[in-house]
């Protein structure tokens, strides 16, 4: 397969064609962030994208595909009618194709219409990605990530009312330790049981050499939290989550505690699992991704 600089997607997308039709991120701003920094955002000419979709039905057996993951970042923000070309090319390649998914940025998912985005989930675009990192606006401002806690809020409900399958990613220890991380956690719940997405994943804080944050901490000025403020962080978001059944994951190679599952049904479990480790109980993965 031809692909432009590296390449990310979710965890959950391990065993789907990832197909590039982007290249980049719109926003590409975010302090936290190191992906897409040595790539400027393009679209790929459709040209190329109805070539790699042939050439990947030559690569694959046809019959095994059955997700594909939309590459880059924001391949929601491509002209309707590109998009539609490519689901239609997707299905009629691969016979059992069930799921193809994309990243979906608050600013991009606005620039379609309610009306866009449920043509888009009848063509198959069946699941969207979204980066909400923290609830608090104080904090989305600092780690410029370029839109407010409503904006986020706007797109998921867009997203949500389409039928698209909706996942959200939040980021523990994004705040820094004391009072900034109660805030962020609790400015996330309140934020996330508004949204009330069907996926919910946490991710620890890592700092990417290649993110402008990343010299705060090295530097100093970002003080990250501490394992066990990590899994008080975690322990909080657990317990504050008061809709569902939704799938809830914790498990990155990020995370101190590995948590998969259902809220509220695992809540308890989840809790048990947390105070194990709290209480030196337990076991916590190890901290060499913290080294610096």
């Amino acid at each position: 397969m031809r692909y432009e600089g590296k390449i990310y997607r979710p965890p959950g997308e391990w065993r789907s064609y990832l197909l590039q039709c982007t290249v980049g991120c719109t926003h590409n701003k975010c302090t936290f962030c190191g992906m897409y920094k040595e790539k400027k955002f393009h679209v790929r000419p459709m040209k190329e994208i109805m070539e790699d979709i042939a050439m990947a039905r030559v690569y694959y057996d046809p019959a095994t595909v059955d997700k594909v993951f939309l590459c880059d970042g924001d391949a929601i923000v491509m002209r309707q009618e590109q998009l539609l070309q490519i689901l239609e090319a997707l299905y009629a390649a691969f016979p059992n194709l069930r799921q193809v998914t994309t990243y979906a940025g608050t600013r991009s998912t606005k620039t379609k219409s309610l009306e866009q985005l449920k043509e888009l989930r009848q063509a198959g675009l069946t699941r969207a990605y979204l980066g909400v990192e923290t609830g608090w606006d104080e904090l989305l401002k600092k780690v410029n990530k370029g839109v407010t806690s409503a904006e986020m809020i706007e797109a998921t409900d867009m997203i949500k009312e389409a039928g698209m399958d909706l996942w959200l990613m939040v980021i523990l220890g994004l705040a820094g330790p004391g009072e900034a991380s109660k805030k962020h956690v609790e400015e996330t719940i309140r934020v996330l049981n508004r949204m009330q997405a069907h996926h919910v994943s946490c991710l620890s804080y890592m700092p990417e050499p290649s993110s402008p944050m990343y010299q705060d901490v090295v530097s100093g000025k970002f003080q990250m939290i501490t394992a066990r403020e990590y899994l008080e962080e975690t322990r909080a978001l657990v317990a504050g989550l008061n809709y569902g059944p939704f799938h809830f994951t914790s498990n990155h190679a990020s995370n101190y505690v590995p948590l998969k599952g259902t809220l509220p049904d695992d809540r308890e479990d989840f809790l048990r699992q947390l105070d194990a480790a709290l209480g030196g109980k337990r076991g916590i993965r190890h901290e060499s991704w913290r080294a610096l």
